[in-house]
């Protein structure tokens, strides 16, 4: 890769991994569901207007719509209310590979080899690892939460994967108008209106500007640049800058917020990390073609997927 996009890679990875921050100090100032559907609201408009019509079927904007929109960050957003810390957000989300190489071998017919099946074992050594250092931290449903979280994450990226766009920006913003009157009807139902009110009239230029850097910079930037960088080069290239993603979010959580990382919660990284990588970059043995995949090699389109 030439220099000025390798620094367009770390920098992406970077602002992916400070969104885990960005998203703790606004749920501070809104509940988790709402917070949510706003950041849709705000990536979808008025970014739909100027990206031109859907370039692929509906049926697959629907569907990672709802499982990334609305399940994924549904679930992510809950987990970390519920005291799941930041930076161990940003770690135990990557998970997600272990998941959708899973949900390949079985709906794609991709064969994992051996080293990816040892990435995936490292990777659950890690979660294992993470889920001590949780439990003897702290409550540990929300940390159970972003594991669903990273499962839903996984399905999204397999139907990726089937939906093949042509087009990672115009796919992503059209995305992003599925989640929004779900979101918002559940927060309405689950959080209350008097409390989703509250937050709306307390909303102040702290409050905005959380929801513009989850909605533009994370979301519209991070996953445009993203497509740039999959468009120009392979997967194999460009996947790798994605692990860089939880050393962001734990270093930017210690820093900004004072997390606090222990032995056990290194270990984990390393493994959980480690084991990524394997899963991630270790060939999978295609058993039969489901389609024209993205520009990039046939993880392109998974690769692809925003971080939160």
């Amino acid at each position: 890769m030439r220099p000025v996009h390798t620094a367009l890679a770390v920098l992406v990875a970077a602002v992916w991994g400070f969104n885990f921050v960005v998203i703790e100090i606004g749920l501070g100032h809104f509940p988790p569901l709402l917070l949510s559907a706003l950041r849709f609201l705000v990536a979808a408009l008025p970014a739909v207007f100027f990206v031109g019509r859907p370039k692929v079927a509906w049926k697959w904007i629907l569907g990672v719509g709802a499982a990334l929109g609305i399940a994924k960050f549904g679930l992510l957003f809950t987990g970390m209310a519920a005291g799941m810390p930041a930076g161990l957000s940003s770690l135990v989300l990557q998970v997600q590979a272990v998941f959708t190489a899973a949900l390949a071998a079985v709906v794609l017919r991709e064969r994992p080899g051996r080293v990816r099946l040892l990435g995936m074992a490292v990777a659950l050594a890690g979660i294992a690892v993470a889920a001590v250092d949780r439990g003897l931290s702290g409550p540990v449903t929300g940390f159970v939460l972003v594991v669903a979280a990273a499962a839903c994450w996984g399905v999204s990226n397999v139907l990726t994967r089937k939906a093949a766009p042509p087009d990672a920006l115009n796919f992503m913003v059209w995305v992003c108008t599925v989640p929004v009157v779900p979101l918002f009807a559940l927060s309405l139902l689950l959080e209350g209106p008097d409390r989703d009110l509250a937050a709306l009239r307390a909303l102040d230029w702290s409050g905005v500007a959380v929801i513009g850097y989850v909605a533009w910079v994370s979301t519209v930037f991070g996953f445009g640049a993203w497509g740039y960088l999959l468009r120009r080069y392979p997967a194999s290239a460009v996947a790798p800058f994605s692990l860089l993603v939880p050393v962001f979010g734990m270093s930017s959580a210690a820093l900004v917020l004072g997390e606090g990382i222990s032995g056990t919660r290194w270990a984990a990284a390393v493994l959980l990390v480690g084991g990524v990588g394997l899963t991630s970059l270790a060939p999978a043995r295609a058993k039969t073609r489901t389609g024209p995949v993205s520009a990039g090699g046939p993880r392109a389109a998974a690769a692809a997927s925003p971080a939160p």
